[in-house]
């Protein structure tokens, strides 16, 4: 591995992808026209930097955490 840290954060509804938000481009993926209102309500209230630091900080040290106690 060279370190570097991806991931992504997905939700879905009733069985069915509704939005996702992708580390490496930084951006939200709306599944469809349902999920684009949510895609610009979570642009527009900066969502992405709390999802942004949850995936490159608290998960990897949750994980980290994780495998250490086994």
């Amino acid at each position: 591995s060279d370190g570097s840290i991806r991931g992504s954060d997905r939700h879905g509804y009733d069985g069915r992808d509704f939005l996702s938000f992708e580390l490496g481009s930084k951006s939200f993926v709306a599944a469809d026209d349902a999920a684009e209102v949510t895609r610009r309500l979570w642009e527009d209230e900066n969502v992405a930097e709390g999802l942004e630091n949850y995936l490159k900080h608290v998960c990897p040290e949750g994980l980290r955490k994780y495998v250490e106690y086994g």
